[in-house]
């Protein structure tokens, strides 16, 4: 396939770029990817289309203040760093501008609190580091980080917390798992009481779920890899809610990676961790997961792909153009999207 078939075109305007003060405020487009009816709720009203016995799959990762602006040691020219994912022996970085730093090359942070070793050299920016520092990381990254918004956010954060879901739990993130920041406390609770069972899996979002597609044919995209974990509870629920036919109802892509990933490889839900490098497009077959949330993504993403394969390109392509021209907010901080079966969901809808 190739990647012009995901292009759509999207106002700039209906870029969000500031959060709402209520989460649970934000839009929701429910798509029935059956027949391609779309209707328009608030995000508050989602447990509308769950039914008692289902369960709901967020991701508890945490965002790390992973943007850090610093200068090389021995030049002082001036060098961004973004932490993507922890190595053994460091963290997997990106540079800017890479072609100022090599293999040795230092770069510090603050008055010295941080000093990044260059250990090797890739790619499009990816540099391994050794890091340097007194204490603990969070805790140096706390004072010293940015939250990593993405590039098309100009405006200033005001609030780091609304960055992060209020389940997040697991630092290692180096952007949110967004379809998740439209939950409270209060909805979850709901969720809860209305007989749907809520599991945490952990997938630390890193370069391969922001990366853009640049293959003209999209099968020789290669997703960068991400640390996933998912517990031994959380597999016995989920093979459970399987067994009984109920289903599962996965908030966000970074969530369904992990889901099929375990499927992919253990054909059951299973305690494990590792790596996943996971691409879906349209042509892949869902075997763990029968509901979908998530937001608006960008255009040519490997987002937009995964949803395409979740119902159908056609209908995730109609879906968005409702979306603008309803002018739902797209993005990070923008509006919701559930992608269900339609009646034969169960009787709530």
């Amino acid at each position: 396939m190739k990647l012009e078939e995901f292009d759509f075109e999207l106002p700039e305007a209906l870029i969000a770029q500031t959060p709402l003060k209520d989460r649970a405020a934000s839009r929701l487009l429910a798509l029935n990817k059956n027949d391609g009816t779309i209707e328009d709720h608030t995000f508050s009203e989602v447990v509308r289309y769950f039914n008692e016995g289902d369960v709901l799959v967020l991701n508890d990762t945490k965002v790390l203040p992973a943007r850090l602006y610093g200068v090389k040691q021995d030049t002082g020219a001036k060098i961004e760093m973004l932490l993507l994912t922890p190595l053994e022996d460091g963290y997997e970085v990106l540079i800017r501008p890479a072609k100022k730093v090599k293999a040795g090359t230092k770069v510090v942070f603050g008055n010295g609190e941080l000093i990044a070793e260059c250990t090797a050299t890739f790619d499009e920016g990816i540099r391994h580091v050794k890091l340097h520092h007194e204490g603990i990381l969070e805790n140096v990254l706390d004072v010293l980080g940015e939250m990593p918004l993405p590039p098309y956010i100009k405006e200033r954060l005001e609030d780091k917390d609304r960055y992060q879901t209020v389940f997040a739990r697991e630092s290692g993130s180096a952007a949110a798992p967004t379809a998740g920041l439209h939950f409270t406390e209060e909805l979850l609770a709901e969720i809860e009481a209305s007989g749907v069972k809520i599991v945490y899996i952990t997938l630390h979002v890193g370069l391969g779920t922001f990366r853009p597609v640049s293959a003209e044919t999209i099968e020789d995209h290669k997703m960068h890899s991400e640390y996933y974990l998912i517990s031994r509870e959380t597999a016995d629920i989920l093979n459970e809610a399987k067994s009984a036919g109920n289903r599962i109802i996965s908030v966000g892509t970074t969530s369904t990676r992990t889901l099929e990933t375990v499927m992919r490889d253990h054909g059951a839900f299973k305690e494990a961790s590792g790596f996943t490098d996971i691409f879906i497009y349209p042509g892949f077959s869902y075997k763990a997961v029968d509901t979908l949330i998530t937001n608006f993504h960008l255009p040519k993403s490997s987002l937009v792909m995964l949803v395409s394969a979740f119902s159908s390109r056609g209908m995730i392509l109609d879906a968005y153009a409702h979306a603008v021209d309803e002018k739902y907010r797209f993005f990070s901080f923008g509006d919701a999207m559930i992608i269900h079966g339609g009646e034969n969901d169960g009787d709530t809808l």
